[in-house]
């Protein structure tokens, strides 16, 4: 967690990204005034805007300011499809070798499906079938005649993250953990990540909470049946990123879980949902993701206070105020939604 106070700003990149980006982000930066949230902004582009200014959907202007804070809250990019060009995602993750991806799902509005969830998902971001080690085998007159792809994990890497998911359920009082793994088909692929759990676990931390394994397809299935069972998440990159998703599923979808990626240098705080493009401009998007993310941001930055009450402020303009965008059967435009919201912080 960052060191700083409340007295100085503090310095973030703020990247808005495509599509819906503008409209959320400009709605959470009303919510973060309205807190007197101590941020001072580096606005910078990436995705399809870096690309129509600097050719490049990670511009190196874009990596500098990151550098310098340390910190980035960003709206959702978009790739260009069909042109070679990489995931600006994957590249912010390899840059800055933000290793933990964490993503917290807890219901927000009551009385759907699942209620009460509380989650949270913890996943390697570095390593596994996701580092793009492929390529094709030709055979005859078929160049794609075989496909290959290598997954590596290391123990370094995932005592890392593992360590992190530790340290995260202690600090914030979970009661349990899972390791997600494959470890009876993947033997030595997710098996060391379990080996390496289950060493770490009884050598730092048997005491401070209980430690349980599932494999990835019995965790899917538990997860639609009793959610509750659960507590933390702890997995590799390909079966975290689906279990985040899965849980998201759980509490109404990607518009309403924020995620960060933590690295050691830096930390990159986001709306894990898509730019939206088929509704960009038309002021109807639900900025509850991107607000939800800049909750973890004033949390990482040691202002848990603000946190409380940007996320105390967003559950009663949902509940009691009942001020909902139209994805979750309102009426509500952002910039209704905005106002409702800044009306309860001011009144917190």
């Amino acid at each position: 967690m960052a060191n700083l106070t409340t007295t100085a700003p503090i310095p973030v990149t703020l990247i808005s990204g495509d599509g819906i980006g503008t409209e959320i982000v400009d709605a959470t930066l009303a919510a973060l005034d309205a807190l007197q949230a101590p941020f001072e902004w580096d606005r910078q582009v990436a995705g399809l805007a870096g690309v129509k200014a600097a050719a490049d959907p990670l511009p190196q202007a874009t990596l500098d300011s990151i550098r310098r804070t340390r910190l980035a809250l960003k709206g959702p990019l978009e790739t260009p499809s069909g042109t070679g060009y990489r995931s600006s995602n994957v590249r912010l993750r390899e840059a800055f070798k933000l290793y933990a991806n964490l993503r917290p799902a807890r219901t927000v509005i009551p009385g759907g499906r699942f209620d009460k969830i509380d989650l949270v998902v913890v996943r390697e971001n570095l390593e596994g079938l996701y580092i793009g080690h492929e390529h094709f085998i030709p055979i005859d007159d078929d160049p794609h005649a075989v496909a290959m792809a290598t997954g590596i994990n290391t123990r370094k890497g995932s005592r890392r993250l593992l360590e992190y998911a530790f340290d995260y359920a202690v600090a914030n009082g979970r009661k349990k953990v899972t390791i997600v793994h494959k470890a009876n088909i993947m033997k030595a692929l997710t098996g060391l990540f379990l080996e390496t759990g289950q060493e770490l676990y009884a050598q730092k931390y048997q005491d401070k909470f209980e430690l349980d394994t599932v494999i990835i397809d019995a965790c899917a299935m538990k997860l639609v049946l009793n959610p509750w069972q659960f507590d933390v998440l702890v997995s590799t990159n390909l079966f975290g990123d689906i279990l985040s998703d899965l849980v998201a599923g759980l509490v109404g979808g990607l518009g309403m879980v924020p995620g960060a990626n933590i690295g050691t240098d830096a930390a990159i705080f986001e709306a894990v949902h898509g730019s939206a493009p088929d509704i960009a401009g038309k002021g109807v998007a639900n900025p509850v993701a991107l607000m939800m993310a800049s909750a973890m941001l004033l949390d990482h930055c040691a202002l848990p206070d603000l946190a409380s009450r940007l996320r105390q402020a967003i559950d009663d303009t949902l509940n009691v105020d009942n001020v909902r965008t139209r994805d979750l059967q309102g009426t509500a435009g952002t910039g209704a939604f905005t106002r409702a919201l800044i009306s309860r912080i001011k009144n917190s």
